[in-house]
C-alpha cells in the first residue's frame, strides 16, 4: 500500500475512532439511564422516599414556599407564602396557601374540584372525576398550574421526578429544622433541583428547591415542608361555602398565583 493510502486509511480509522467516544459520551451523559451512572445512593434514596410516600393512604403536610422572579431591571425579587396539604388516595385532595396577594384553597373530592378564592369570597367548580394523579396532571396540562411540589403527592413521583434527569448527586449530609437529612442534587437541561430527605424509617422531604437555568438570573422555587402527619378527618374533603360567598367562572380565579398579577414566575419545575 503506498504511503498516501496508508495516511489516509489511519486518518479515517482515527476520525471513526473519535467520533465513537463522542457518541459513547453523549449516551452516558444524556442517555436515559445516565442518573444511575452518576450516583447510585442519590437514586435509591430519592427512590425510596417516593416509594413511602406512595404507600402514605392519608398525608396531611404543612409547608413555606419561596418564589423568586426577575424583575426588567434584572432586581431578583422573592414571594413567601405558607400552606397546608391534605391528601387521601386514590382520589381526595385539599389544598391551601396563603400569601401576601392571594388566599386560596383548592378541594377535590374524586368528582369536582372546588377553587376557593377566600380572600376574595369566591369560589368556581367542575367536575373532575378520577384520581389526584390525574387531576394534577389535568391542572399542569390543561390549566397551565405549575405546582412544582405537585409532584411529591403522585403515587409514583420517582418516575415523574427522574424522568429528564441527566445527573445525580449524593451531596452528603444536611440538617432541616434540626432534623438531619441526606441532601441530593440533580440536573436536566434546563433546571438544577435539590431534595433534603430525611435520614431513618421515614424518608420524608423536608426541602425541595428548583433552579431555572435557562432563564437569566437563574431564579429559584423553594419548598420547606414543616409538619408531617398521617391523620385526616374523614370530613376534610367536603366542601362547604362561605357565608355570603358567590359562585363565578374558572376565569374569575385566574390571579390565584404566588406572585402579584403581572408578574412572571420562572423559579418552577418544567
Amino acid at each position: 500500500m503506498k504511503q498516501k493510502d496508508k495516511l489516509k486509511t489511519i486518518r479515517k480509522k482515527f476520525v471513526s475512532s473519535v467520533a465513537a467516544v463522542c457518541a459513547l459520551m453523549a449516551v452516558t451523559a444524556f442517555g436515559p439511564n445516565a442518573y444511575a451512572q452518576k450516583d447510585g445512593s442519590a437514586v435509591e434514596t430519592l427512590k425510596a422516599m417516593s416509594d413511602y410516600i406512595g404507600s402514605q393512604t392519608t398525608l396531611s403536610v404543612t409547608f413555606d414556599s419561596d418564589v423568586e422572579v426577575i424583575t426588567s431591571d434584572l432586581q431578583k425579587v422573592q414571594f413567601t407564602s405558607s400552606g397546608k396539604v391534605q391528601l387521601s388516595r386514590p382520589d381526595k385532595l385539599r389544598a391551601s396557601r396563603t400569601g401576601g396577594y392571594t388566599d386560596v384553597e383548592v378541594v377535590f373530592d374524586g368528582k369536582m374540584l372546588t377553587v376557593n378564592g377566600r380572600d376574595k369570597n369566591v369560589f368556581a367548580q367542575f367536575d373532575s372525576p378520577g384520581s389526584v394523579d390525574q387531576l394534577i396532571g389535568l391542572l399542569r396540562d390543561k390549566y397551565a398550574v405549575a405546582a412544582p411540589g405537585g409532584d411529591l403527592l403522585l403515587s409514583r413521583s420517582f418516575d415523574e421526578m427522574m424522568m429528564d434527569v441527566i445527573d445525580a448527586k449524593d451531596v452528603g449530609r444536611g440538617v432541616i429544622d434540626g432534623i438531619e437529612c441526606e441532601h441530593l442534587a440533580f440536573r436536566n437541561v434546563d433546571t438544577d433541583w435539590q431534595i433534603w430527605v430525611e435520614l431513618g424509617a421515614r424518608p420524608i422531604p423536608h426541602k425541595y428547591v428548583i433552579t431555572s437555568k435557562a432563564v437569566t438570573g437563574m431564579p429559584q422555587y423553594t419548598l420547606r415542608i414543616k409538619e408531617w402527619r398521617t391523620d385526616v378527618p374523614t370530613d376534610a374533603f367536603a366542601f362547604q361555602s362561605p357565608q355570603g360567598a358567590k359562585k363565578v367562572a374558572l376565569e374569575a380565579l385566574a390571579d390565584t398565583d404566588e406572585v402579584p398579577q403581572g408578574t412572571v414566575t420562572t423559579g418552577e419545575k418544567k
